[in-house]
């Protein structure tokens, strides 16, 4: 999982569509697609109720699962296959350490950006008004996080149906949701870089490579392995019973600790939106001017436990032991990558394809009596990502 710098956002990136361009500018993207990110292949389905809409005139957004970072090239290569350019917001990470030229062309593929960590009213603002007026679809990621999950999504977030909600409360036109599966698949077997890979990644934490054991196997041992480190480092003792309830557990742990440090109230929310509530409360503290060296140090550690909170969030604890396919093994060897071996993106290990499929609209209400649509919506459109990742898989 990327290790963003947190701070809140040093300036703002607003979009500057132009379709022209992004039409000149296809085969540049086909072919980065296939060389940097070996995506031979991709399938779109349903593509024409993205177009009905459009031809109708609606306000769009739709709503993808995100388990890699070839997402956005995968995004727009449906989109040109729709035939429309596209609104896309994005972490301001994504700009702020790219060349002038790059958040040059993001801008005019539609890009913008977002401070998560803060209650950004202006990117809120600039995403209704997209919807509200705006002929090209916006594109907004409800999961916020890379997970490396991709036969199953982790919890959407209501932020993007909420943004859904404002806009159709004021709009002259429909404003509907749109959900979205992107499931890659391997065309090459990869096989033996993942072996070479896990390897790797048994000798960082001075193992001697486990050559003669089923991949499968490795992977549930080193997991088990590297939690039994934190659990030493944070609860001064190992756990017992299955990884998914210890991770769910040692996590709790954490974050409730971190809360309490900084009086933040306990929360029925999810771990992300908890996460980012202690985030924007330590960052908003390390910018008072009267700390001294042990409450800087103390919020600086704080931080990396709410990164250990999220990263440990990604890993489900039987996500292999479900359905220990290639892919499944894949994806989690590539979140091992990241997070132990520090790699800002894993290897890719061969040649993939991925089908975009687009599902049942949901139309957005104006009516301000329609009580808790955001989530309602949020709901409907995780279940429907998930059902299509389903059929898939």
């Amino acid at each position: 999982m990327n290790r963003y710098t947190m701070l809140f956002a040093p300036q703002v990136w607003k979009p500057s569509v132009s379709p022209l361009l992004v039409k000149l500018l296809r085969p540049f993207r086909d072919r980065q697609r296939k060389r940097s990110i070996q995506i031979s292949d991709i399938e779109v389905e349903g593509e024409s109720i993205v177009q009905e809409r459009l031809r109708n005139g609606e306000g769009v957004m739709l709503m993808p699962n995100h388990s890699s970072h070839a997402d956005p090239y995968v995004i727009y290569s449906a989109a040109d296959q729709i035939g429309t350019a596209l609104h896309v917001m994005a972490t301001w990470h994504v700009f702020d350490d790219k060349s002038w030229l790059a958040r040059w062309i993001l801008t005019k593929h539609g890009c913008f950006s977002v401070d998560r960590e803060a209650n950004d009213i202006g990117a809120f603002r600039l995403a209704t008004s997209i919807l509200q007026e705006k002929q090209e679809p916006l594109v907004i990621f409800p999961e916020g996080e890379i997970y490396h999950c991709n036969g199953q999504v982790t919890p959407f977030r209501e932020g993007a149906a909420a943004i859904a909600v404002a806009a159709a409360r004021k709009s002259k036109r429909p404003i509907t949701c749109i959900p979205c599966a992107i499931q890659y698949s391997y065309v090459d077997d990869p096989t033996s870089s993942l072996l070479a890979t896990m390897s790797e990644l048994e000798t960082s934490i001075f193992w001697r490579p486990k050559t003669t054991e089923p991949l499968e196997k490795r992977i549930y041992e080193f997991a088990e392995a590297l939690l039994m480190v934190k659990e030493l480092e944070y609860l001064k003792t190992t756990q017992s019973g299955r990884l998914p309830e210890r991770i769910a557990s040692l996590r709790e742990h954490i974050l409730t600790n971190v809360e309490q440090r900084n009086e933040i109230a306990s929360s029925t929310k999810s771990i992300p939106e908890r996460v980012k509530t202690a985030r924007k409360t330590i960052m908003e503290k390390e910018l008072a001017s009267d700390l001294n060296p042990a409450q800087t140090n103390q919020l600086n550690h704080d931080m990396e436990d709410l990164f250990l909170v999220v990263q440990s969030f990604s890993y489900p604890g039987d996500y292999v032991d479900n359905q220990p396919s290639i892919d499944r093994m894949a994806e989690t060897i590539d979140k091992f990558e990241e997070d132990v071996l520090q790699k800002t993106t894993a290897d890719i290990k061969a040649d993939r394809r991925v089908k975009v499929s687009f599902g049942e609209p949901v139309e957005v209400s104006g009516d301000r009596k329609v009580k808790s649509q955001a989530s309602t919506i949020t709901t409907t459109i995780e279940q429907r990502v998930q059902q299509m990742l389903d059929q898939r898989g």
